[in-house]
């Protein structure tokens, strides 16, 4: 009993910390839901391609409505464990199986940047201190 009363006044000086509480806090998973698709996916689309070859290139679609069959949706949710929700969508289109458009948040890159080299290193030219002083009118 005397050794509780000697915590006592230590567990009291804890209890007003409100940043012991930050580091108990329960471990939250991070949480994927639905087909991923990327610009590169995306941008494999071209209008006239089957449903089978759709497929293929985005995977199976999340939703599939048999009131709007000519319609696939594409959902992706990601929740970290400590953080906000992110959500992407797309859908793609059909008329007589064939693929007619492409709408959501993700979009194929431009076809004139995509194939334009990437510069791996940029080379930035600075003159030495013989070059700057040569130039300066000061020096006699």
């Amino acid at each position: 009993m005397k050794r509780f009363l000697l915590l006592l006044p230590f567990l009291a000086a804890c209890s007003s910390t409100p940043q012991i509480t930050n580091y108990l806090s329960p471990y939250r998973i991070d949480v994927r839901q639905g087909n991923f698709v990327t610009q590169d996916m995306v941008a494999q689309l071209k209008p006239g391609l089957s449903r089978e070859q759709v497929r293929f290139i985005l995977g199976s679609p999340l939703v599939t409505d048999m009131f709007h069959v000519d319609r696939w949706d594409y959902v992706y949710r990601f929740q970290p464990g400590h953080g906000e929700a992110q959500q992407r969508r797309l859908t793609v289109f059909f008329q007589d199986n064939k693929l007619t458009r492409v709408t959501g948040d993700v979009v194929a890159e431009d076809v004139a940047k995509a194939d334009a080299p990437k510069p791996t290193t940029k080379i930035i030219d600075i003159p030495g201190p013989a070059a700057a002083g040569a130039d300066s009118p000061e020096k006699k």
